[in-house]
């Protein structure tokens, strides 16, 4: 099923118009997304593995768990339903800590472009990683790592891993956050 998305501009306002999704991504026009990263108290980070159908970065590494924000819908309420979504956590709201907002524009192979705000958060993963409910059509795999290895393996020439290739600030800014948390 197509979702449709609220249109933003350049600079992440909302214009009051909604679009598909494809023809967003098509047209690269902004809209806003989700992106959850969880920690552990023992300082590990959880990343998702893109499932091996996705249309960008299939089985790359990603953030814990992301997603678009269905048009009408807001940020916090979108972000609670991806988590339920991809790895079948209920949370409140209140479990969601801002980071920030990015401006990410992605130019892909397949001729797609991304041009979308990610609404970004750090949660802690209080339920046990073996209990996760993965949503296949999304996820290939989970893993946690340590914060301290995931960062140098992230900023490594040649990392052991493939990362979604985020800007080096907006991971600066993420591992800056979720080590404030421990």
């Amino acid at each position: 099923m197509e979702e449709w998305v609220d249109l933003m501009d350049a600079e992440g306002n909302y214009t009051g118009q909604k679009i598909l999704k494809s023809e967003a991504h098509q047209k690269g026009l902004f809209h806003p997304t989700v992106h959850i990263w969880f920690y552990t108290t023992d300082g590990k980070v959880l990343l998702q593995q893109r499932a091996q159908i996705k249309k960008t970065f299939p089985l790359y590494w990603d953030v814990s768990v992301a997603g678009h924000v269905g048009a009408g819908e807001s940020i916090l309420t979108g972000a609670i339903r991806e988590i339920k979504e991809e790895i079948g956590i209920l949370l409140n709201e209140e479990a969601l800590n801002p980071i920030g907002i990015f401006k990410s524009i992605q130019q892909h192979h397949n001729g797609l472009l991304d041009c979308e705000f990610h609404h970004t958060f750090t949660s802690c993963l209080k339920q046990p990683f073996e209990t996760l409910q993965v949503q296949e059509i999304e996820v290939a795999a989970l893993q946690l790592k340590p914060i301290k290895d995931w960062e140098k393996d992230l900023f490594n020439e040649t990392p052991s891993m493939k990362y979604v290739p985020h800007t080096k600030e907006y991971y600066k800014e993420v591992i800056r956050s979720l080590q404030s948390k421990l």
